[in-house]
């Protein structure tokens, strides 16, 4: 205890102790989300306090893109012209005034008068599986607890907008997924493992009659009924809640959402006939039937150790494709004022180039996410690296910051708490201030 600053309290080194090792907090208590074991973070969240306007609630639907990996933040939307860092890669002007971004996006680049960068994200978590987990839940990983993402916040604090659709869904996700966590297991998010495929096992089999069905159904139920009598646990109640809603969805005309073979050819060609191009596109069609969170994970691996600049020029073309066509799309029919489109990944990458492996490492200290749509603010810049993209010069962003601001444009209560199972406490974004600069 002698290595303590004298000027913290023995509650409050409690309380930082507890948010970092059991992932809870204290109620009561002043001390910032993260605690002192994560003092990058707790300033990031101090900078980023919320102003006394509350910014009006556009936000009905979400598209959380994740790219997995973690993407470099200089060959992406914070370049650094001139730098060695860079190496070959140039800096290119895009459709945002003064907005510079990475010239392998050309494509992004004319749709950046839609989007909000934050280039002062910041994270203490540079394993990918830790990185992964905080991004999506606003929590560390702990081995006590697992909390749940957002989606299945989204779907308990606010429903679902389509009662005959899933209200959360996961296109081509990680099995590192969160999924509900402590939180009722029909929260969790629908999986879609294949986006041409649809939704797949959602009609009866040949040999099976409505009658046989209805029939088969029934005895379920009355099954399912004795058991919960005997047994009224919450997974049990979950999993009969699930039911239900499968055979509801089964019989539902909505069912059509996953189809994305009803999109005409040149639309699909312009997502892209790539899984991430299809998953997008299937994002949007679910969007236009009400579906409330739908994640859509990228796939590629931007774990880029080694020959970073060959996999970079590989897997970027693609993805900066779909973005472009999702965000135009969204604006041309539009949905972008009620559809918030956001850009997530675990860390950012060592602006500096392995002169062994001509790779890039894992790099939690500065990174960019995104926001579109939504009453978010287009072509606008929040934040700073410095000149070499290692660390935030201006405005630091914890990732429970940037969630609280997604959860704040979905008019989530922010300091509404879940109980979970054991009684322990917990909000939306784990106590982060939303970035109020990000509204228009």
């Amino acid at each position: 205890m002698d290595n303590i600053p004298a000027e913290i309290s023995r509650r409050r080194f409690v309380e930082s102790f507890a948010r970092r090792f059991l992932g809870v907090g204290i109620a009561g208590s002043s001390l910032p989300a993260a605690g002192l074991l994560a003092a990058q973070v707790a300033a990031a969240q101090q900078a980023a306090a919320p102003s006394s306007v509350r910014p009006a609630v556009k936000a009905k639907n979400v598209i959380y893109i994740y790219f997995r990996g973690g993407i470099s933040h200089i060959d992406t939307f914070d370049p650094k012209p001139g730098r060695a860092e860079m190496g070959d890669v140039r800096a290119i002007d895009t459709s945002a005034a003064g907005v510079q971004i990475s010239e392998w996006w050309p494509n992004l680049a004319r749709r950046m008068h839609q989007v909000a960068l934050v280039r002062s994200m910041t994270s203490t978590q540079g394993v990918h599986e830790r990185g992964n987990y905080l991004a999506h839940t606003s929590y560390f990983q702990t081995p006590t607890i697992s909390h749940p993402a957002h989606g299945a916040w989204a779907l308990t604090r606010l429903g679902s907008e389509n009662r005959l659709l899933p209200g959360n869904v996961l296109i081509n996700g990680s099995p590192q997924h969160p999924g509900s966590g402590y939180m009722d297991s029909h929260l969790a998010p629908l999986p879609i493992v294949d986006p041409e495929a649809g939704l797949q096992n959602s009609a009866l089999i040949d040999r099976v009659t409505d009658e046989d069905f209805a029939r088969r159904t029934k005895l379920s139920q009355s099954l399912s009924t004795r058991f919960l009598d005997r047994t009224p646990h919450r997974t049990a109640t979950g999993y009969r809640q699930m039911h239900e809603e499968a055979v509801g969805l089964m019989k539902s005309r909505d069912l059509k959402a996953f189809d994305i073979a009803q999109e005409d050819r040149k639309t699909q060609e312009a997502y892209g006939t790539h899984t991430f191009g299809q998953a997008c596109l299937l994002a949007r069609r679910l969007v236009e039937h009400g579906v409330r969170f739908i994640e859509v994970d990228e796939g590629q691996n931007w774990d880029t150790h080694n020959d970073h600049h060959v996999q970079m020029q590989r897997m970027v073309p693609s993805a900066d494709q779909t973005l472009a066509t999702l965000l135009a799309d969204l604006e041309d029919r539009g949905l972008a004022d009620s559809t918030l489109v956001v850009f997530a990944t675990e860390f950012g990458r060592s602006p500096k180039l392995s002169e062994v492996t001509a790779g890039r490492g894992h790099h939690p200290a500065a990174f960019t996410w995104w926001l579109a749509g939504a009453g978010i603010k287009g072509g606008y810049v929040y934040g700073r690296s410095d000149t070499a993209g290692e660390r935030v010069a201006d405005k630091p962003v914890a990732m429970q910051d940037f969630n609280a601001t997604i959860a704040q444009a979905l008019g989530i209560d922010l300091k509404k708490t879940e109980i979970s199972p054991s009684g322990r406490p917990f909000t939306v974004a784990n106590d982060g201030k939303p970035i109020v600069d990000l509204f228009a």
